[in-house]
């Protein structure tokens, strides 16, 4: 699977595995925001970083496949041959892990994602002065590509709710969402 575009699908991704109990390892992205991974509900012990994987990231990448449920590969606009790729695709089928590539050409991919932010909802003042604000909401559109299937889109609003983050469909899409479920409410 390979993914670009908006990194807020990455982390909920990350979250939603995480919070269902897997094991994630994300490689090559130095620049992870945890503290939003963990307030979409990232359990941070079941999460391994590599922020600088060296000169061979797909290498680590395939090693880490051997016992996570998630790699997130960042390839830093490097791209990847088809051999090397069909090879790393396969240890992770025969392992059941998923291999998400981000940020570089992956030849192959059975599913691609996009996400784009789409719009922002307001600032709410959460300082005691009132000029302290936060984000209320942004809309994320993600399309879905793939070869066995025609492309879907959807859109979430992804909302700050009570001390957590929460993702909502838009329910006037008629889409299924290509996300897996995470912390959605109102279907």
């Amino acid at each position: 699977m390979a993914l670009s575009g908006a990194t807020s699908l990455l982390l909920g991704l990350v979250a939603s595995v995480t919070a269902a109990g897997g094991h994630v390892a994300v490689i090559g992205h130095p620049r992870l925001g945890l503290a939003a991974a963990v307030e979409m509900g990232a359990r941070l012990e079941r999460l391994a970083l590599i922020p600088d994987p060296g000169a061979d990231p797909v290498e680590i990448a395939a090693v880490l496949l051997d016992g996570m449920d998630l790699v997130v590969l960042g390839l830093a606009g490097a791209s990847v041959s088809p051999s090397r790729a069909r090879a790393v695709v396969a240890r992770a089928r025969s392992k059941g892990a998923t291999l998400l590539v981000t940020d570089g050409h992956w030849d192959g991919a059975e599913v691609r994602l996009d996400a784009r932010v789409g719009g922002y909802r307001g600032v709410e003042s959460v300082g005691a002065d009132r000029s302290i604000g936060r984000l209320c909401s942004f809309r994320l559109a993600v399309q879905a590509r793939g070869r066995s299937f025609q492309p879907r889109s959807t859109q979430f609003d992804i909302r700050w709710v009570r001390d957590r983050v929460e993702w909502v469909p838009d329910s006037d899409s008629g889409h299924v969402p290509v996300a897996p479920p995470i912390r959605v409410v109102g279907l």
